[in-house]
C-alpha cells in the first residue's frame, strides 16, 4: 500500500513541498541569528530561491513570526508574488494538462 502510494507524482509534490519547506523555515532562522549576532548572512538570493521553488508559504510565515525581513518591500511584496504565480502557475497546468 505504501509503495503504490509513492509511485504517485501527488506523493512526491507533497514531500518536496514539506522538504523545501522545512529547508526554508531553517534558512530563515539561521539568518536571523546571524543577523542578530552579526556573522555572515545567507544571501537574500538563496532566500527567495526557497521561496521560488516551494517554501514561500512557510518561509513568509515564518519572517512573520520572528519578525525577520519584515522590512524589505523585496521580501514582503516578493513572496506573496511569488505564491500568487505559483498558484496560477498550478492552476493554468491543471486546467490544461490535467482536467
Amino acid at each position: 500500500m505504501i509503495i503504490e502510494e509513492m509511485e504517485r507524482p501527488s506523493f512526491w509534490i507533497a514531500f518536496w513541498i514539506v522538504v523545501i519547506s522545512l529547508v526554508a523555515v531553517i534558512a530563515t532562522w539561521v539568518d536571523k541569528k546571524a543577523a542578530g549576532n552579526r556573522r555572515r548572512r545567507i544571501p537574500e538570493r538563496t532566500l527567495l530561491m526557497l521561496a521560488a521553488l516551494g517554501g514561500g508559504v512557510a518561509m513568509y510565515i515564518t519572517m512573520l513570526l520572528i519578525r525577520h525581513k519584515t522590512r524589505k518591500a523585496k521580501f514582503m511584496v516578493g513572496i506573496p508574488a511569488i505564491l500568487l504565480t505559483e498558484a496560477a502557475a498550478g492552476a493554468a497546468i491543471w486546467y490544461f494538462l490535467l482536467r
